[in-house]
């Protein structure tokens, strides 16, 4: 429950965020062509806040936070008297009209660069993609280097932590194949020396991705690195299973139920197939065994399976410093990261646009609200940096999304407002009325597939 509420309250944040700017993208622009703006309001619904400016704009906060909108006079809406006719949107220019339109998608990817300017100039932690193997007869099968590597680039662009190689496979999707290059790692006077890079070619013929089941990564075949676990009680939470059975910090995990343990996820593996089940677990406690009685309690996962759990932390070997990368910049620097970083979530989120259309990505990798207010939450626990970060990856797709040529959308409007600039003529009513009926369709249903992704039905 208090997941929930941290989801929530990080997702409604962010979204009031994302709004604001958008609309105040559209807000300042119109103010600037001289357009009178009737209300600036964040939310839908019911009005909690409004406050009057010197200008005759209402600026209000709404009950429903899952938009917001800046109405302005027009007369396509409702009668403008003569002596307010030149503040009135339809009578501004044509290129007037399109800048204040466009303002708003402009607005939100300005807000990624700012965004991402901060969390550089903050600095985030992150870890370099080490890969300790490469499994048999998978796309990556391909690499025949036995020792780990570190990958450098996908296609030629370089990646230099896992997220940056997350976003380069993901652009892969749709494509017969892709260059991967390596650098293999050699370890001398226990340090990490990288060896000259290697080039791979990978072939996806064979490859298949499900979201859902896993990350991008392992279904390419490639296994990260990921330090020693040991078979050693490191913590043991409070009123457990794992506290009931007598269990401290300090045990070794020697068998259950008479069968010996090899690694952390063999026991794993146990503990959540028997949950509510009476186990022995063997341990070895100040050089001699003991026998205890473990009952896993049990909980439901996303799928609807009950699964056991005890509240067990194992020990964990230390991650090696060098396989660690502080992304952090000087102001400089940063503001270019975040300029290209902006460019190069706005071309993955184009191709993967145009692979909806084709049928290379599938509809049920399209997320909704749930699925965004969870990266919220998850991302803000990570603190202010990863956040910024968060917050500049919806904005990016928030303003690529309003550019779609969709009649209710900014790109529809100005589809028809770039017609109007060439031809001379605006498109007649009947068509502009027949098209939003069309985008509204259109964008309802992908709403209700990103909804219903959310809650696992497809």
């Amino acid at each position: 429950m208090l997941d929930f509420i941290w989801n929530t309250a990080s997702f409604i944040v962010a979204l009031s965020i994302l709004v604001a700017i958008h609309e105040y993208g559209h807000f300042w622009v119109a103010r600037r062509c001289n357009v009178k703006v009737l209300r600036f309001s964040i939310g839908f619904g019911k009005v909690l806040f409004k406050k009057l400016d010197k200008h005759g704009t209402e600026f209000v906060i709404a009950a429903i936070p899952l938009g917001g909108y800046v109405k302005m006079l027009d007369g396509r809406v409702e009668t403008v008297p003569e002596e307010l006719s030149q503040f009135a949107f339809d009578n501004k220019t044509v290129w007037q009209r399109i800048a204040i339109v466009a303002a708003g998608p402009i607005a939100n990817f300005l807000l990624a660069i700012v965004a991402f300017f901060f969390m550089y100039s903050i600095g985030v932690n992150s870890a370099k993609p080490i890969i300790n193997s490469v499994l048999e007869n998978s796309p990556v099968s391909v690499i025949t280097e036995q020792k780990q590597f570190q990958v450098s680039a996908v296609n030629g662009q370089i990646v230099n932590d896992w997220e940056a190689l997350n976003l380069a496979l993901v652009s892969q999707i749709g494509e017969p194949d892709f260059e991967l290059s390596i650098m293999p790692l050699m370890s001398v006077n226990s340090q990490f020396v990288n060896e000259p890079s290697q080039t791979y070619t990978v072939s996806l013929a064979n490859w298949k991705f499900d979201p859902k089941k896993e990350s991008i990564i392992s279904s390419l075949g490639l296994i990260p690195y990921s330090p020693q676990v040991y078979l050693i009680a490191a913590t043991v939470a409070e009123n457990s299973a794992s506290q009931r059975s007598g269990l401290v910090a300090g045990d070794k995990l020697i068998a259950i139920d008479g069968i010996k343990l090899n690694d952390w996820q063999q026991f794993v593996k146990v503990i959540q197939k028997n949950a509510t089940k009476t186990l022995k677990l063997t341990i070895e406690r100040s050089g001699s065994d003991k026998v205890l009685t473990l009952v896993p309690d049990s909980r439901e996962i996303a799928d609807g399976t009950i699964q056991g759990y005890i509240g067990l932390a194992p020990t964990v070997e230390a991650y090696p410093e060098q396989f660690r990368v502080s992304l952090k910049y000087g102001l400089i620097e940063s503001l270019t990261k975040g300029i290209d970083k902006t460019w190069q979530l706005t071309e993955l989120t184009f191709s993967t646009l145009v692979k909806l259309v084709t049928g290379d990505l599938s509809v049920k990798n399209l997320s909704g609200p749930v699925g965004i207010a969870k990266g919220a939450g998850m991302s803000a626990d990570y603190g202010i940096a990863y956040f910024l970060g968060f917050i500049a990856l919806i904005s990016v797709n928030l303003g690529i999304m309003n550019l779609i040529p969709l009649p209710v959308l900014d790109g529809g409007h100005l589809m028809y407002y770039f017609f109007e600039a060439l031809t001379g003529k605006p498109v007649p009513d009947k068509i502009q009325e027949f098209g939003f009926k069309i985008g509204a369709a259109v964008l309802m249903t992908f709403m209700s597939i990103a909804v219903l992704n959310d809650f696992n039905l497809l």
